[in-house]
Formats: structure tokens, C-alpha cells, sequence
């Protein structure tokens, strides 16, 4: 497959961070653990920065998911969900993502959610969609490989992988769907990446503070907490990461999550990083400031109760 080769300077003023209010879409496998849960409604609640136009529901496979389309289909039912808590009707706005991986580097795999993001990001707007990815980035691969002209249309912040410098590039995300990992940091669309260990790891909390700052919140609130509640049988002196959270206090302040532009890596077949600086650049996030984005969240949940 051919992209369009992006002008350098152009990529580097879409991978600067954004100012202002930003339209984006969010990408996300809800019903793998708890953390996109968080995410979605984060996003939902930060109205005075994000305008969310759709979510798409990303395939998954672990314990609880037999195959990618069984995980598609029950991160789905997870966003609807969250969408009735919050009073949001799903109509046009949740859609369904791939039942399947990516079998080659090559071949999309069609879904509503693919088609959307085409049509959708290839609308004439004054800035590119940001395309927000915490889950198997299947959905985003395959629009890309449907619509290649994309990579001028959109800016891309994936949660997946390891830092650069790690021993192993492999985490749950990136492990997924090795073509669609690969072909994010192949094709030249810009993109912002959130290493999981050692940055997005540090996105931590517990019950007790769940129990403080979420539950009653409405039904929203509630459904988070329980769900938080039970993913672990015994919470004492234990937390939990709820990683995706970070792109989205990224977007809502830049300042909270710092990064740097590094030339794209290559994902390599024992799903390690090899790094060329020849390659475009990507911009990559090395530090966050957990209580800020936690803080923010909180906040807009309350003051979303309060209304």
C-alpha cells in the first residue's frame, strides 16, 4: 500500500500540541478491563475542549473474549452503556468496529466504524480529526487502508506498545493486531504515542478514592465504581492503572503530559523497537502529571452530577 508523503513541516505543526478545542473520535475496546470506561466518559464530560463526534467499538481477544468480533461486540454493548448513564443517545454516534484482525499488511477489514472514520475524516474542516486509539488500532488501520489520502486528514494518539528505549515493544494494545501496530508507524500519518510501562502505568488509583471521587456522581458515577469494585476480589493496598485516561487529559491540556518528536520506530517481527532516523517523526509521550488529568476528571464528574 501507498500513502501520500507528508510535507515534514507539515507534519510537525499537526504534531504540535493541540490548542483550543479539537474534534475527535474515540477508538476503544470498553469491555476489556475498566480503564476505557473512564476514558469515555472523561471525553464525554470535557465538552468545553473535545467536540466527540463518534466511538467506535475496537476488537479484542482475552479471558472473557473468544475471538476479536466477540470483543467488538461486547466493548459495543459496554459503550451503549455508558452512553444510557449519560443520557446520550447512541444513534449515528456508537458504532461497531472489526470482528476480525488484520490478516495482512494489506487487506482492510471493513466495518461501520471504518467507513465512518473515512467519511468523517476526509470532511473539509479547519483542522484535522483526532483519531484517539485505546484499544487494538484495527478500526484506524483498516480506514487507512481503505482511504489512504487519511494520513493528510487526521492526527492519531494511540495508547499501545512500550517506551522506545524498553527491552520489548509488546503490551496488550500493540499485541493485538501486529499489521495494523506496524502499519500506524509505517504509513506517516502523524501520530502521537502513549508508551503503557513507565508513563501511562502511572495513571494509578484505588478504591478508596474511586469510593471518594466517583461514586455518587449519578449513575454514571456508580457504574464506574462497581465496575472498579469488581475487578479485583481483594482491593487492600492494591491499585490500579487507568491508562487511557492519559490521551484524553492530553487533549484537554497538553502541559499535563510531556513529550518530545522522535523519528518513528520499526515495530520488527519479535515485536521490538528498532530505531531509523531516517524515518518521519511521530511525537511520543515520556512523563505525565497523574494528578492533574485525575483531578480533572473528578471535577467534571461532580460538577456533571451537580447539573
Amino acid at each position: 500500500m501507498t500513502f501520500p508523503i507528508l510535507d515534514e513541516t507539515l507534519r510537525i505543526e499537526r504534531l504540535r500540541p493541540p490548542a483550543g478545542k479539537v474534534r475527535m473520535v474515540l477508538d476503544t475496546d470498553t469491555y476489556n478491563e475498566v480503564d476505557d470506561q473512564f476514558a469515555l466518559t472523561y471525553a464525554l464530560q470535557s465538552r468545553g475542549q473535545l467536540a466527540v463526534e463518534a466511538v467506535y467499538a475496537a476488537p479484542f481477544t482475552n479471558s472473557h473474549a473468544s475471538d476479536p468480533g466477540d470483543g467488538m461486540r461486547q466493548s459495543y454493548d459496554e459503550i451503549l452503556r455508558i452512553l444510557g448513564h449519560l443520557d446520550i443517545p447512541p444513534s449515528g454516534f456508537a458504532l461497531k468496529g472489526s470482528t476480525a484482525y488484520l490478516s495482512d499488511a494489506d487487506t482492510p477489514v471493513e466495518s461501520e466504524a471504518a467507513a465512518d472514520l473515512v467519511e468523517r475524516g476526509m470532511r473539509e474542516s479547519d483542522g484535522p480529526l483526532y483519531v484517539v486509539a485505546i484499544g487494538a488500532i484495527t478500526n484506524v488501520a483498516a480506514a487507512l487502508l481503505m482511504e489512504p489520502r487519511l494520513v493528510e486528514k487526521v492526527v492519531v494518539l494511540w495508547l499501545g506498545g512500550q517506551p522506545l528505549h524498553w527491552h520489548s515493544a509488546s503490551h496488550f494494545n500493540l499485541g493485538q493486531d501486529l499489521h495494523a501496530s506496524r502499519l500506524v508507524f509505517d504509513c506517516g500519518v502523524p501520530l502521537v504515542h502513549f508508551p503503557c510501562d513507565g508513563v501511562a502505568s502511572h495513571m494509578l488509583t484505588n478504591l478508596y478514592e474511586i469510593d471518594a471521587c466517583v461514586r455518587g456522581r449519578g449513575s454514571i458515577g456508580d457504574h464506574l465504581a462497581d465496575t472498579y469494585r469488581k475487578y479485583f476480589a481483594d482491593h487492600t493496598a492494591r491499585t490500579k492503572e487507568i491508562w487511557d485516561i492519559i490521551t484524553i487529559g492530553y487533549l484537554v491540556n497538553p502541559e499535563w503530559v510531556r513529550t518530545e518528536l522522535v523519528h518513528s520506530p520499526v515495530l520488527t517481527d519479535q515485536l521490538t523497537w528498532s530505531i531509523d532516523h531516517s524515518r518521519h517523526f511521530i511525537r511520543n509521550a515520556t512523563c505525565v502529571r497523574r494528578d492533574s488529568v485525575f483531578r480533572d476528571m473528578f471535577q467534571k464528574m461532580d460538577s456533571a452530577a451537580r447539573l
